[in-house]
Order: structure tokens, then C-alpha cells, then sequence
């Protein structure tokens, strides 16, 4: 069981989207929980919204719809979520965020497999399919046998890491790895590389007890609210404890609207101590 996990705020369209990309997601029970923070009216009241929630109450999908209110920053809103959550493992699904099929299965499997903290399929960005990036994706090392702790430190080893995630070089590497391309079927959820990170945006599988035991999202008193960065906190917390890994293919696509959080302050990973 997975408990999927989607904060929300402002973004009708962009939401219908993500929750018709979990829809098609079969091979692992999940439960879904989403809090919404916009302004107006929740982003799942759309005819389009509750068409796919509908849906998924119909197929025995538990659905927990809440009105987190007023905003205290992505780190609270966070908190909040994890709170709702009672799985073995817990899905941060940004809403912006579209998976293909057989996504929400690799990672339950990897996480399993690999015996880490935290497995990541970070978002690709399909308007940059032509954009090639050789120079960015030279860190790319894949776990050769287990996933071991890491503690890394800004703009130290490894930190460069996150470059493997801008755009679509993870789509690049998958296709240099023969796991996806132009004309494959879908990738299958039994296949995948798993490769050493530094964070990973939109799509984030934690071990629930392994995120709870390194403090979660608790350091949100810590944020102001326009504080960002505070996934890339936490995921690097888990990872110093339990470990940490991406895996190819992702499958999971960033929508590419412009971002919900235009006004952003202190980076978390600033702010608090490592």
C-alpha cells in the first residue's frame, strides 16, 4: 500500500491532469490524499477533477479531499500531509506532475529492492526532448549493488548531481541506456537502473518510517513561509540515514506550467542545519 500524497494550490487544469496520469496506475494499492491552499475554489473543483475522483471511489481507491487553510509555507503544507498518511510508504506527487503507466508500480518495487529510504523519479520536461545536454549529465553514476547512506554537502561531492534532472536529461539517459526511446512500448515496471542522486523534484517514494525517524517535515517552524527547498532538506536527512536513488526510466513528466511559487525566500537547505 502507498499513500500518494498531493499538495495543492491554483492549478485546476494542471491537477485534472496529474490525477488522470494516477488513474493509470495498476500492480500497487495506493490510498490518495490531496490538501488544497489556493486562493478561490479548490483546484479539484473541475468537472474534470471529479470525474477521475469519481472514478477511483468506484474502483475502491480511498479519496481524502482537505482544505488546508490559511498557507504556512510547502514545508507545513507537507507536514500536514504526512500526518494523513498510515502506509508502509508514502508518494509525494507534485500537481503538475503527469505519469505514464506503470510508474507508481517501478517505484514500489524499487524502494523494495533496493532497500533505501527513498527512490525518486524525477520530472521530465518533454519541451526539451531536443535539447541535449551532454555536459550536465556527467555525474551520472548508477548503484552498482546496494544503496548505502550519503551526506552531502552544498557544492561539495555529489552536490552536481542535480544537474542530471534539469530538462530532459533524464530522458537522454534513459534512451542512452536502451530503457526507453522513440517508438518503445512502455517501459515495464520490473525494469529499471537505479543511479546515485542528489535530490529529486515531483515525484518522491519515501519509506514512511524512514522519513518520520530523520524528522519529516517538522522543520517547517523552522521556514519562513516562502521558504523553499524544503523537499531537497528532507530527502537529503533520509539519505544521510537510509539512502537515497533515482531511477531510469522516470516516466513521470513535468507539465511545464509556470510555477505556483513565484516568490521565493530562504533555501531551507541555507537556512537549517545538515
Amino acid at each position: 500500500m502507498i499513500d500518494v500524497l498531493i499538495p495543492t494550490r491554483g492549478r485546476p487544469v494542471e491537477l485534472a491532469t496529474t490525477l488522470a496520469g494516477l488513474a493509470a496506475q495498476t500492480g500497487v494499492a495506493y490510498r490518495l490524499t490531496i490538501s488544497d491552499q489556493s486562493d478561490g475554489d479548490p483546484s479539484w473543483e473541475t468537472p474534470s477533477a471529479w470525474t477521475v475522483i469519481r472514478w477511483l471511489r468506484r474502483r475502491g481507491v480511498p479519496v481524502d479531499l482537505h482544505r488546508h487553510l490559511p498557507p504556512r509555507g510547502m514545508a507545513e503544507q507537507r507536514a500536514f500531509l504526512l500526518s494523513c498518511a498510515s502506509a508502509p510508504a508514502v508518494l509525494y506527487l507534485d500537481d503538475d506532475v503527469w505519469l505514464e503507466p506503470g510508474v507508481l508500480a517501478r517505484l514500489h518495487r524499487a524502494l523494495g529492492e533496493l532497500g533505501c529510504g527513498v527512490v525518486g523519479a524525477a520530472m521530465q520536461a518533454l519541451g526539451h526532448a531536443e535539447d541535449r545536454r551532454p555536459h550536465e549529465v556527467t555525474s551520472f553514476a548508477a548503484w552498482d549493488g546496494a544503496v548505502s547512506p550519503e551526506t552531502l554537502v552544498k557544492d561539495g561531492p555529489g552536490w552536481d548531481r542535480w544537474r542530471l534532472h534539469n530538462a530532459a536529461n533524464g530522458l537522454h539517459l534513459a534512451e542512452s541506456l536502451d530503457l526507453d526511446g522513440p517508438g518503445r512500448p512502455t517501459p515495464s515496471p520490473e525494469s529499471y537502473v537505479a543511479y546515485k542522486v542528489a535530490w529529486t523534484a515531483g515525484c518522491v517514494l519515501f519509506d514512511r518510517a524512514a522519513l518520520v525517524e530523520a524528522g519529516g517535515f517538522e522543520f517547517w517552524r523552522d521556514l519562513p513561509p516562502d521558504a523553499h527547498g524544503e523537499d531537497v532538506h528532507s530527502q537529503q536527512q533520509v539519505m544521510a540515514r537510509r539512502g537515497a536513488a533515482g531511477i531510469l526510466p522516470s516516466g513521470a513528466y513535468h507539465q511545464e506550467s509556470p510555477t505556483a511559487l513565484p516568490d521565493r525566500g530562504v533555501s531551507a537547505v541555507d537556512a537549517l542545519p545538515g
